[in-house]
């Protein structure tokens, strides 16, 4: 591996015109495919295996037509304190709104809540549902300012107008902002790390040329491969934060060699041998973390794992060519001032951090164990009690319009009536199927916690029926779980009183399903991720104990950030300070993204840091020395990659998506557990007490493995023994500040 990645970065650094023209035609090729590709479509989510999805699909084959795909808007006015919507004044500015929102170009219909008895009980609330023809994501923004200008309007008219529904889903774009958010604080962390804006800009350069090539990618795949618009947005997220590092571990690589006195294109040669062969791994561990993520069962979330796997790929080799073909136009641009105007590019890392730190913990190697392990495990306590949901617009900010007609409908018409219960009725074959239905419907309209129930609607061919149940509590109530639970068990005594099945589904049902179905995708998911990983870490460390410490580490880390996660987004502790409104169940995804995200990414870390600490046993230092070693030379790149992560992933914190928000929070505290606390303290700790005993691998396993020079030890040692050999003259270009 690490003599084929050193030819690999001597024919990049000699041919680097050649290595660049390919990237660039690369970009222009895929660039000028997305251009000229269909758009994405807007994919439904779907879940195979679950009933709430059969009851969906059995609805689709049933009532053809029925569910368009058109956006819809739901318009709830509110009469004034005291007064009733149904007072003539107060009907009559609702009617002139909807006939003024049915007046809309791309609007297919408006409903009367009049005619339609979409009328609180009380008469002080009501609402419209107004259907599109067209799909959320094309909606004009003609039609959106006419939606708002309508809901002024109607306010003028002394009403409480507030809307929600997939109209008013502005289609994203929020994550461009904490993207330019993540890239100019690594900007600033690189020029710290580094001391030159070339170290610095190099890295960031490279990661947005991965990125355009992956997105344009994803961009030009999207209409072949089924793609929807939001299958880019992991990629993207990931393609950037292992972009810039990749990047960042070959240039500081090429800057330790040229310290040692090599020529430039040795020293780029080595730094792609030795990093390179660990940025190849980390990216491996990476990629199957995000590709197992077809163990869960969800196409969706499949193709965004391989879609972002796709991207790391292309990070991957990005920084194994462009990276050094690039330091071949500029060899001296990415050293320090002082050194290229010197002409000495020696860099004393004797005493530097990580050398410090690294003797700290070798001091008290028990203390700093206990106390890491302690403090991790006291922090995913609040774990146990996770909640899986998927919040909708009741985790909006008050200041969303979205949000008040939530709060609105809830008031008028009960907590339960943003998330009724849709029971679909098969009663094919059965010689009465109204019959059937209408005892079915009043079975479940007598179940405790259902208030009521909506008259049945049947397909043409009137062997199918749809209603739905009102619960008296919210979407993510608990209580609602359990009587979505209780009238499934119910179920095989009522089929057999009527001869007809049926089946529960709708938003309520689908996220309590989904929940379900992630809990228990969630331990296989781990066993095939983490078992893979450790025997890839076998083959790269040569070692039994090193591999289990770096899963047992990530473990530590991924269940404290859940319960981090719990302890804001659930439990509502420091919620205010990020912004929070409202607390409640955390998204169904979220543990299956921590865990595919970042296991790759500490990964990353435990290969970056490790691998020169088995580079200095490999070459003769004594275990303790060896620990060292590798904190001088890996801690602070280490230490950088990780903050640069937290940048990226802490920018989507600001978001007013508490989804988005939940993500971002996640990640980044994973990543600052898993780096500063797991992998600098934990890790070197578990080395100390363990000595050689870490580097230890049985006989019989040691010859099953693969060996793999990941160390570089043959490059470096041949390396070594000419280290004042003569440059070719390509080597000895001094380039300019």
């Amino acid at each position: 591996m690490a003599t084929f990645l050193y030819r690999v970065g001597r024919m990049a650094f000699r041919r680097r015109w050649y290595v660049a023209l390919v990237w660039a035609a690369v970009l222009a090729a895929v660039g000028l495919g997305a251009l000229k590709a269909p758009g994405a479509s807007d994919e439904e989510f779907s879940m195979p295996g679950i009933e709430s999805q059969k009851a969906l699909d059995l609805m689709e084959q049933r009532f053809p037509g029925a569910s368009a795909d058109g956006a819809t808007a739901r318009v709830v006015f509110v009469a004034p304190n005291g007064q009733k919507v149904t007072a003539a004044e107060n009907k009559k500015a609702v009617e002139a709104a909807l006939a003024e929102l049915a007046d809309g170009t791309q609007v297919a219909s408006a409903v009367d809540p009049f005619q339609a008895q979409a009328v609180s009980k009380d008469g002080t609330t009501a609402y419209s549902t107004v259907t599109y023809k067209v799909g959320a994501n094309d909606l004009t923004d003609a039609s959106r300012t006419h939606l708002e200008q309508t809901i002024d309007e109607a306010r003028d008219a002394g009403l409480t107008v507030e809307a929600g529904g997939t109209a008013m889903e502005d289609g994203g774009g929020a994550g461009g902002l904490a993207e330019v958010i993540g890239i100019a604080v690594a900007a600033v962390v690189l020029l710290i790390t580094f001391g030159s804006l070339a170290a610095a800009g190099l890295p960031l350069l490279t990661a947005v040329i991965g990125v355009g090539v992956s997105m344009a990618t994803i961009l030009a795949l999207s209409d072949a491969l089924g793609l929807s618009t939001t299958t880019g947005t992991l990629a993207m997220m990931l393609g950037l934060a292992v972009g810039i590092d990749y990047a960042l571990f070959v240039v500081s690589r090429y800057r330790e060699e040229r310290a040692r006195g090599r020529a430039p294109r040795e020293a780029t040669a080595l730094a792609v041998g030795t990093a390179g062969s660990a940025v190849v791994f980390a990216g491996l561990t990476v990629v199957i973390a995000l590709a197992g993520l077809a163990v869960v069962g969800i196409p969706m979330l499949t193709k965004m794992g391989l879609a972002a796997a796709g991207a790391v790929v292309v990070a991957v080799l990005i920084a194994l060519t462009l990276v050094p073909a690039l330091l071949g136009f500029w060899p001296n641009a990415v050293l320090r001032r002082r050194a290229r105007k010197s002409g000495q590019v020696e860099e004393s890392t004797e005493n530097n951090g990580g050398t410090r730190w690294a003797r700290f913990v070798l001091r008290r190697p028990i203390p700093v164990l206990l106390l890491g392990v302690v403090g991790l495990g006291a922090l995913a306590v609040p774990m146990t009690s996770l909640q899986l949901g998927m919040p909708g617009d009741e985790a909006k900010p008050t200041s969303t319009t979205e949000r008040r007609a939530y709060d609105a409908l809830a008031e008028g018409f009960g907590p339960g009536f943003n998330g009724p219960l849709t029971i679909v009725v098969d009663a094919k074959g059965d010689s009465d199927p109204k019959g059937a239905a209408e005892a079915i419907a009043k079975e479940i309209g007598g179940t405790e916690g259902v208030v009521s129930v909506s008259p049945a609607r049947f397909n043409e061919a009137g062997d199918t029926a749809v209603f739905q149940a009102v619960p008296s509590t919210a979407p993510t109530d608990e209580k609602t779980k359990d009587l979505v639970t209780t009238i499934r068990g119910e179920r095989s005594g009522i089929e057999s009183e009527t001869g007809a099945t049926f089946e529960v589904t709708g938003s309520t049902a689908l996220n309590i399903d989904i929940s379900d179905k992630v809990q228990a995708a969630l331990v296989p998911y781990l066993v095939v991720v983490v078992g893979l990983a450790i025997v890839l870490l076998l083959v790269v460390f040569r070692s039994l104990l090193v591999p289990l410490k770096a899963a047992l580490g990530f473990l530590l880390s991924v269940l404290a950030a859940l319960g981090a996660v719990v302890l804001v987004f659930q439990q509502g502790h420091g919620a205010e300070i990020l912004g929070v409104e409202q607390t409640g169940p955390i998204m169904s995804l979220m543990p299956i993204f921590l865990v595919g995200i970042v296991f790759g990414l500490a990964m990353d870390y435990e290969v970056f840091l490790v691998s020169r600490m088995r580079e200095a046993y490999v070459h003769g230092e004594r275990p303790e020395q060896a620990v060292t070693s590798g904190f001088r030379h890996s801690a602070r790149v280490v230490v950088a990659a990780a903050l640069i992560m937290i940048a990226v992933f802490a920018g989507f914190i600001g978001e007013s998506d508490s989804m988005i928000k939940m993500i971002g929070f996640g990640l980044a505290t994973a990543v600052l557990l898993d780096a500063f606390v797991v992998r600098m303290a934990i890790v070197p700790a578990v080395l100390a007490l363990l000595g050689d005993k870490a580097w230890w691998l049985p006989k019989w396993l040691d010859r099953t493995l693969p060996r793999v020079d990941v160390e570089g030890e043959g490059l470096t040692r041949g390396a070594d023994a000419e280290p004042d050999a003569p440059a070719e003259a390509a080597d000895l270009e001094v380039a300019r500040p």
